[in-house]
Order: structure tokens, then sequence, then C-alpha cells
């Protein structure tokens, strides 16, 4: 499991950087894809803890959808859209979900 965990992280990682270089490469369209997925879904699961895995899965794939949606959307609205940026926004909303999650179960550490 930690080798497909491994796995995973590099081709997010690589996808994003495919992104925000403008390389032109055949796996930079299915890379960035996975990256705007996966990075959402983790930060999602990770604030969804106590539910049971299925549920936990279901509900973290269709938030990574909505925050890329609403990504999107945004950036439409305001007349800013590209792909470096698109890539970034999700990037910093998926770290801002991961940041809460430390900073709640810290709390709860420290008032044990």
């Amino acid at each position: 499991m930690p080798l497909l965990a491994g796995a995973a992280t590099v081709v997010g990682v690589v996808g994003a950087v495919l992104a925000l270089a403008d390389v032109d490469s055949p796996l930079r369209g299915p890379f960035t894809l996975f990256f705007l997925l996966a990075a959402p879904s983790v930060a999602i699961a990770a604030a969804l803890r106590g539910l049971e895995p299925f549920g936990r899965v279901l509900a973290s794939v269709a938030g990574a959808v909505a925050v890329d949606m609403l990504v999107a959307q945004g950036m439409l609205a305001v007349h800013r859209w590209s792909v470096g940026g698109g890539v970034t926004a999700v990037t910093v909303i998926s770290c801002l979900i991961l940041l809460l999650v430390i900073i709640k179960r810290m709390g709860k550490i420290r008032s044990s």
C-alpha cells in the first residue's frame, strides 16, 4: 500500500509540474487530471476520518469534483482562466484543507 501511495504522489506531482511548466507531452493531460482529482480528494478524505471507507471515498471524490468545478467557475467568472492558475488554485485549496485538519487534530491532542 505505501508503494501505491508513493506512485500516486509521483504521478500527481509530475502532472502538476507538467501543467505549470507548460510542457508539451502526451502525459500532461492524464497526469494533470489525476492531480486535480487526487489532491482535493486526499485532503477531504483526511477531514472525513470518521466515515466508513466506501462513504469516505465517495464523499472525497465528489468533494474534489466540486472543488475543481468551483475553481473553474470562479476563474471563468473573472475572465482569468489558465491551466497553471487552476492547478495553483486547487493546490492552495487542498493545502488549506489539510492545514485545517492538522490544526484541528493538534487541538484535540493538546486538550487530552
